[in-house]
């Protein structure tokens, strides 16, 4: 790490460290223009009305009494706003006492009394006895404000909560929007090349971390597309020395030993292209159109149907949604391609509430333990004793793949019991969804 390389100003922690720095410059300057307009150290401030009715009686007091109706009469005409005069010593009737008179008290001191008497309008009415009993009174426009109004500590306290304010808001807005885009992209990740690319912007450290997540997804989709075809290959060329022996294999003599190679050899093609499609799910690519889902399932009960099966229908004549047909046509083909292969009927339902599309495939087999359901969605895991792989199973890839299909649809998969006995396979299906390609 470079000396001093925490203040770099692409990094966090430099643009961190910049922002507390501006924010307590601008502290400073805003205490010190807030000093300088109110400048409490100045001698000329002009006094409020408390200060100059604290004066007026300071004045009265020390003059004598032969001269206070002048004085007060010179103080009336001076101060208009003050409206000082003298009140008759038994007429004064007290309201209350106002925070605003401590202040006078303790300017005047012993042998003056202050008096809180009615207001009027904003203005307080206030009255001073003087040490030999003679009352004065005068309005105090709103007495002084308030001890915590205007001080130079609440200006600071109240630039530095805003400082702090917008230092809290950058750094979260700066941490959290980043990983709130690896969280969108680690959740759109396909390997079909649609996904867009983190963008590589904000500090150096977010960049780095886009750039590396950016080269991994390639990384991953370079692997996942050598797989594909690496298995492609192999599938291609396993299919040439398959065909020879099955050639062969009319050949031999004894029917028995015939027909088990035969099956063996018919198996062997069967898991091969399971296995292909499997892989070459995710690389699929299908648009979003609007489909019949009632007509493809009814499609699909009449197709098996037609195959000695019973397979029936049960929902709506006509229900449409946003989905990719191709890729549900064989989901529910998966699925009833199980379900008949362990029960004797199989029943198809679709339900469509609000904004979500249920497809429940029914069969009156011997079920699934819940134990074991979750695991049954996962590729190549056959179902418990009643589901043994014979030479009528598949290959336990037909719950994985619709599964997968569900997925990409922006729906889910899941395994249910019926009563009395049976499965219920349910796929979900938003009716709505965005016109993106395949995942």
């Amino acid at each position: 790490m470079k000396p001093f390389g925490f203040f770099h100003l692409k990094g966090i922690g430099g643009q961190i460290a910049a922002l507390v720095l501006a924010s307590t410059v601008a502290l400073h300057l805003v205490v010190t223009t807030a000093f300088l307009i109110s400048r409490p150290d100045r001698s000329d401030t002009p006094p409020d009305g408390a200060h100059q009715l604290t004066d007026a009686a300071l004045l009265l007091g020390a003059a004598d009494a032969s001269d206070r109706p002048r004085l007060v009469a010179d103080l009336a005409r001076a101060f208009p706003r003050l409206g000082v005069e003298m009140l008759a010593s038994g007429s004064v009737i007290e309201s209350g006492d106002g925070a605003h008179l401590f202040g006078m008290r303790r300017h005047l001191g012993r042998g003056y009394k202050v008096m809180q008497l009615a207001a009027e309008g904003r203005a307080h009415r206030v009255a001073v006895e003087l040490p030999d009993g003679t009352v004065i009174a005068g309005r105090v426009d709103g007495g002084p404000r308030p001890w915590f109004w205007g001080a130079p500590w609440l200006v600071t306290l109240m630039t530095a909560f805003i400082c702090i304010t917008v230092l809290g808001l950058w750094a979260a807005r700066a941490l959290a929007a980043p990983l709130s885009s690896f969280a969108k992209a680690a959740e759109n990740f396909s390997l079909d090349g649609t996904a867009e690319p983190l963008p590589e912007r904000g500090p150096e450290e977010i960049r780095s971390v886009a750039r590396a997540l950016n080269r991994m997804h390639e990384r991953i989709a370079r692997l996942m597309s050598d797989r594909t075809r690496m298995l492609a290959a192999i599938s291609h060329d396993l299919r040439t020395p398959i065909t020879r022996l099955r050639l062969r294999a009319e050949f031999i003599e004894d029917e028995g030993n015939r027909k088990r190679m035969l099956l063996d050899l018919d198996q062997m093609r069967s898991m091969l292209e399971s296995v292909l499609s499997l892989l070459r799910n995710d690389r699929k690519i299908e648009a979003v159109t609007l489909v019949d889902i009632a007509s493809t399932l009814q499609l699909v009960a009449d197709q098996f149907g037609d195959m000695g099966h019973v397979v029936h229908y049960d929902g709506p004549a006509s229900a449409t949604a946003a989905a990719r047909p191709d890729d549900l046509h064989r989901g529910v083909t998966n699925l009833v391609e199980n379900a008949v292969r362990f029960g004797a009927e199989v029943t198809i339902r679709l339900d469509v509430s609000g904004t979500t599309l249920v497809i429940d495939v029914e069969d009156d087999g011997p079920g699934i333990s819940d134990a074991r359901k979750q695991e049954m969605l996962e590729p190549f895991v056959r179902g418990d004793d009643a589901r043994t792989m014979d030479e009528s199973t598949g290959f336990g890839l037909g719950l994985s793949i619709a599964r997968a299909i569900a997925l990409a649809h922006g729906g889910e998969l899941s395994l249910h019991d019926r009563e009395p006995h049976g499965l219920i396979v349910r796929m979900q299906l938003p009716i709505w969804q965005e016109p993106r390609l395949a995942a």
